[in-house]
This record gives structure tokens, C-alpha cells and sequence, in this order.
């Protein structure tokens, strides 16, 4: 079987244009370059709606429960998050020059040992599913009374719609949320405020402080950074002639703007929704309308969120080999999903809650190396007119070199975190603080650089399969 013939089983019927929302059964084949559409400000929209969810506001709650004050913890909220956005950018702009999403991409650094970020990128989506849909399960529990397993399945049935129609319908839904969800949260932070909230203070001092700053910043980078393996499938259908600052600019707008706003209202008001959060937010608007509206705006946040996940998902499982079509992938996600949401829910959900968090995202700092410094050394292998052979599987090599750094990255990694499963013994001198991230980063992009140049270089991808 031919190259060509290979990616094939990944093609399928795709939109056409803006608007399009035909069922995409198109996989993760790259998109031709006449088949690519849509403007660079879609970048905003579908990466600030997924953000203005409940689970943003809980992680802003975990800045008081570390024993951060308000000043201390919005600085760290930000940074964390204009460092977790930046990769997430960076990654976004690779989609309209090559036409390929984000998992599928990472076949030319890794290889044939893709399988591994692939396998872990398919059950970190599950993880952030669960995140996610936790919330609009509880909102659906309290709104329509029903059980919260019911809430659980309304959620989930409604996002898989939306990743089984796939691409097109992302963006279209994400770009009206977004009106939405801004008129719900302007709403919701004027009423915080007409309650007077009272901001918090350091509950702790000195190198407990310290550590417990540090802490936050991870954990609001681990939540931005945590798109990084999905960034160019929803840029993947744009034109290669797109504005690479626009692309990148818009991301970070989105991501960040989202991100700040939702963690701040966690921060101001932990005391409120620290707990039950979905409850605690329909406390804050009052009761009525405003208090029926914030629980529709939290199950629609859950839906369009868990959709985004779903849909990547499905192309980190197509990475691996799997020629199953991207609609069939998705629907399955739902039930493996529900499983996820009833274990979160069936604990301590506040302890459960962050090590999910971390544990879905410590992974992502060695996979953004190696395919940041391949991208950088090797741009040449990723031009359109090569890249669809390139990705064939039979042609691609062991990887060995990005595997070893992903690896060894990551181990480097375990003496440096914070979680109530694993505290490295780096973190405790620490006071808890959590620079793992970093590390990660920093010994998978030196390791893959050395190691790249020691190892043979492929050979370049067959033309002729190029341009079938």
C-alpha cells in the first residue's frame, strides 16, 4: 500500500466554507490548500469560549486554599497563564502552514513512538472531559432536577453532537458562545462585587508564601498549557497566506483574556464557590432568572469545552494508526467520559479536581519541547508539498530521539512536583513550590537537540506521493 493510499482512510467529507457544518468525516489527513477557509479572528473566539467555564473559576479558588491573598494570587493567576498561553500560540500558527492538526503533526519527531504521546494525549482528553462536564452536570442537576448522573449523560450526549459534526460546528458554536458567555460573566462579576465579597489575604508568609506562589503559577499555566496538544486542529482549514502575528496574536488574546477573567472571579469570591461551584454561582446571581441563566451558561461552557476535547481526542487516536473514522472515535469518548465524571464526583472532588489538573498537563512540557525545537531545526521536512507522505506511517522512522527526551523529561520532572499523590522531594524543600513545568521543558529541548543531531536523518518523503 502506497503512502497516499495509507492517509486515504483519514479523509473523508469536510466543509467548504464558514458556515459549512456538514457531518466532517475527515480525519487527520492533511487539509489540501484548496480546501482551506475562514478568517484569522476565529482564533479568538474559539479559543476564548471554551475558557469562561466553572472550572476556571475553581482553579482561581485554589489560590486562597494554597493561602494566597488576592494581590498575590491574581499575579500569579496572570503569569501562569500568559506562560501556559504562549506554546498554545506558538503551536496555533503551525496549522495554517501545514494544514495538519496537532498529534498528527508530532508523527515527524517522534515517529513510530508516537504511540506514546498519542495514548497519553487520547486519556489526558478524557481527564479534561470529566473537568469539565463536571460542572455542567452539577448545573443540570440543580436546574432541571434531575439525577446528577442524568446531568452527566445530558452534558456529555450534547458535546458529542457537537464533536461528531466535527470542525465547522466547533468554531460556529464557539463564535456565538463567546456573545453569550460575555454577557453572562459581565453580569456575574457586577453582582460579585454588589455582594461585597471580601477579597482574601496571606494566610501564610515567608518561603510557605513563596512555594505557595509559585504552586499557583503552575497551576494556572497547567490549565493554558494544557491546549497545547490540540492547537493547530482548530486552525488546521485556514489558508497558508493567513498573518502568522494574527493567528498567534488572537490565540493569545482569547486564551488569556478567558482565563484572567474567569480565575479572578474564583479568586475574589472563593469564599463563596470554593465547595459546590455551580451552586455557588447560582447563590451569587440571586436566585430567579439571573440564577437560571448562570446554570444554562455553565452546562452550555461544559458542552463547548468538552467538544473541543472530544475532537482532538479522536485525531490523537487516527495518530496512532486506528482507522477509525473521527465521528465513530468521538461518540466512544462519551461513554468512556461518563465513567471519568462519576469517579471525580464520588470523592474529595476539590483533591481529585487538582491532581487531574496537573497530572493532564505535567506531560505536555516535554511533548512542547520536542516538537518545538524539531519544528525549529527542521522546518524544511514540514513543507505541504512533503508533508503527506512524510506522515505515512510506513515511512516514518523509530523516533527514538524525541521519545528518549519525552521520557527522561518527563522523569526529570517527578522530584519537582506538587500533588497529593506524588510530592517530589525538590517541591518539599520548596515549601510545595511546583517548577516541574520548567524543568520538563528544559532537559527534553536540550536532550532532543543533542540527540537529533546524533541520530540519522530521515529521508526525504517521496514526491510523487506528495502530490497524490
Amino acid at each position: 500500500m502506497s503512502a497516499a493510499d495509507e492517509l486515504t482512510a483519514y479523509e473523508g467529507a469536510r466543509p467548504a466554507r464558514t458556515g459549512d457544518t456538514v457531518l466532517e468525516t475527515q480525519g487527520m489527513a492533511p487539509i489540501p490548500e484548496d480546501s482551506r477557509y475562514g478568517g484569522i479572528w476565529r482564533m479568538f473566539t474559539v479559543w476564548f469560549t471554551p475558557n469562561m467555564e466553572i472550572s476556571g473559576i475553581f482553579i482561581g479558588t485554589l489560590a486562597v486554599t494554597f493561602g494566597l491573598g488576592f494581590g498575590l494570587g491574581l499575579v500569579a493567576i496572570v503569569l501562569g497563564i500568559v506562560l501556559g498561553t504562549l506554546p498554545v500560540a506558538i503551536l496555533c500558527t503551525w496549522g495554517p502552514k501545514t494544514g495538519t492538526g496537532q498529534l498528527p503533526l508530532a508523527r515527524m519527531p517522534f515517529g513510530k513512538s508516537v504511540v506514546l504521546p498519542a495514548v497519553v494525549q487520547w486519556f489526558s482528553t478524557i481527564g479534561w472531559i470529566a473537568l469539565t462536564a463536571l460542572f455542567g452536570a452539577q448545573a443540570a442537576h440543580l436546574l432541571l432536577h434531575i439525577p446528577f448522573w442524568a446531568g452527566a449523560l445530558l452534558v456529555l450526549a450534547c458535546e458529542g453532537v457537537i464533536s461528531i459534526y466535527g470542525y465547522e460546528l466547533v468554531h460556529q458554536v464557539e463564535k456565538w458562545g463567546a456573545l453569550v458567555m460575555i454577557a453572562l460573566f459581565l453580569v456575574l462579576t457586577v453582582r460579585i462585587f454588589q455582594h461585597h465579597v471580601a477579597l482574601p489575604h496571606d494566610t501564610v508568609s515567608g518561603g510557605a508564601l513563596i512555594g505557595a506562589f509559585v504552586l499557583m503559577v503552575t497551576v494556572a499555566l497547567s490549565g493554558a498549557i494544557s491546549w497545547a496538544s490540540y492547537a493547530s486542529d482548530y486552525s488546521r482549514y485556514m489558508k497558508p497566506s493567513s498573518s502568522t502575528l494574527g493567528v498567534f496574536g488572537y490565540t493569545m488574546a482569547g486564551m488569556v483574556l478567558s482565563y484572567v477573567w474567569v480565575m479572578t472571579i474564583g479568586l475574589a469570591a472563593a469564599s463563596i464557590v470554593a465547595n459546590q461551584t455551580a451552586a455557588g454561582v447560582s447563590s451569587l446571581m440571586g436566585g430567579g432568572l439571573l440564577s437560571g441563566l448562570a446554570l444554562v451558561a455553565i452546562m452550555f461552557a461544559s458542552i463547548v469545552s468538552s467538544a473541543m476535547n472530544d475532537y482532538s481526542g479522536a485525531l490523537a487516536l487516527q495518530t496512532l494508526g486506528a482507522r477509525v473514522k473521527r465521528p465513530l472515535i468521538s461518540a466512544a469518548v462519551v461513554v468512556v467520559a461518563f465513567a471519568a465524571i462519576m469517579w471525580i464526583n464520588g470523592g474529595d472532588t476539590s483533591t481529585r479536581f487538582e491532581n487531574v489538573l496537573l497530572f493532564v498537563g505535567y506531560w505536555l512540557s516535554p511533548f512542547s519541547a520536542v516538537v518545538m525545537i524539531d519544528w525549529l531545526y527542521s522546518r524544511g521536512r514540514y513543507r505541504p508539498s512533503l508533508l503527506r507522505s512524510a506522515l505515512a506511517f510506513r515511512n516514518l522512522a523509530s523516533g527514538w530521539p524525541a521519545l528518549v527526551a519525552f521520557v527522561v523529561g518527563f522523569g526529570a520532572m517527578v522530584p519537582f512536583m506538587n500533588t497529593s499523590i506524588v510530592v517530589g522531594p525538590v517541591a518539599s524543600a520548596l515549601h510545595g513550590a511546583d517548577i516541574a513545568f520548567y524543568v520538563g521543558f528544559a532537559v527534553a529541548a536540550v536532550l532532543y537537540y543533542v540527540l537529533r543531531r546524533i541520530a540519522p536523518r530521515p529521508a526525504p518523503a517521496p514526491v510523487e506521493a506528495a502530490g497524490e
